[in-house]
């Protein structure tokens, strides 16, 4: 690479709520680093809005609009919720627990989502997060053909196919339809079609970011941990893992995919120019997500917010630090674990390794 020119990158942006926050923070030190260039930003559900919010303040005035854009959009999510009572218990509050097991709120929420469909408890379907990004978007700027490319993934509620929104047609429905949870919203029909969360089918689309980009590396913001090392056994617990692994499905079909191309590639003696010689990397916390329940992301607060934002800021920073040289160069997400179900191919020796490292993404 010439000196300074910048490095060019794809993001893959997971949903996950206010988790969301954590990609904020990676996305608000990515942004400043000016060693950096973004080409397309492939977003679901949360992942969503941070791409919108993202698109819109690269259009609008570069890297530190799109920084002000972000903290502008998570400020008003959170103030969205000032008065909500969804809320942390005053015993969470003590104890510093950013989960809203104990919120009456949440518990009755939790309740009446699983006797009644959003069509009966919430016939006017409110959501203030379609004022928030409303009120917080230009869609023109957005759809701007000279901008970062953005693919936004919903679940088509009829097929069941993932559905990609694409410019110059990226709505506000588009965004809402990606984070349309079903227990809690009803299906946004676009066109005649009822979509829900895109998390079912692409958490986040990655097949976009491939097909539709210039050949580069891919960058996943990781907010659902692939691994956790203990067993759930309480009823909570069991739901906060079904609620990862539910998550992540789509993503490892992807992921599986990647790995195969690769194998292809580098196994099978083809041109590496007839195909996308993908580079794939990962930012992610497996620490602070960890230590994180289901119940918090719908955690709205300042406080929370800011905190995810701060450790997407760290992770980043320690990311670059190790892998910025990396970039156009190899992958540093290891994705051969993909194959551990696989029958070994018989053109690898045994005890071959792979080139690929997320053992330890996937691990810790």
């Amino acid at each position: 690479m010439k000196p300074g020119t910048k490095k060019n990158i794809k993001l893959a942006l997971q949903g996950g709520g206010s988790h969301g926050a954590f990609a904020w923070g990676v996305l608000d030190q990515l942004l400043d680093d000016d060693r950096l260039h973004i080409e397309a930003v492939s977003g679901t559900s949360a992942g969503a809005m941070n791409a919108v919010a993202l698109a819109d303040g690269m259009a609008s005035g570069g890297p530190a609009e799109a920084r002000k854009r972000l903290e502008s959009f998570w400020s008003a999510t959170s103030a969205a919720a000032l008065y909500s009572p969804i809320r942390r218990s005053p015993i969470d509050i003590l104890m510093g627990n950013w989960s809203l097991d104990n919120s009456p709120g949440f518990l009755l929420m939790e309740y009446l989502s699983h006797q009644f469909s959003p069509y009966d408890f919430n016939p006017l379907d409110f959501n203030p997060l379609r004022d928030v990004v409303a009120g917080g978007i230009d869609f023109d700027r957005v759809n701007d053909g000279g901008g970062i490319k953005v693919f936004l993934t919903a679940t088509n509620v009829r097929t069941g196919r993932p559905k990609i929104f694409r410019q110059p047609r990226i709505t506000l429905d588009c965004v809402m339809a990606s984070a349309c949870l079903p227990f809690l919203f009803k299906a946004v029909e676009i066109d005649g079609e009822a979509y829900w969360d895109g998390g079912y089918m692409g958490n986040p689309a990655l097949f976009p970011l491939v097909d539709e980009c210039e050949a580069g590396d891919v960058v996943l913001i990781q907010i659902n941990p692939f691994y956790r090392p203990d067993i759930p056994r309480s009823a909570s617990d069991i739901r906060n893992r079904l609620n990862e692994i539910t998550f992540n499905a789509s993503l490892f079909k992807e992921l599986r995919s990647l790995a195969f191309l690769w194998e292809i590639i580098h196994h099978e003696d083809l041109e590496r120019e007839r195909y996308r010689d993908i580079h794939v990397h990962a930012i992610h916390d497996a620490e602070t997500m960890l230590a994180l329940r289901v119940s918090s992301k719908l955690n709205a607060e300042w406080a929370f917010l800011t905190y995810l934002r701060d450790r997407g800021r760290e992770a980043a920073k320690s990311w670059l630090a190790l892998h910025h040289d990396d970039l156009g160069i190899r992958s540093t997400l290891d994705i051969s674990w993909v194959f551990s179900e696989s029958l070994r191919p018989a053109h690898l020796e045994e005890g071959a390794e792979r080139n690929y490292p997320i053992a330890a993404a996937a691990q810790s």
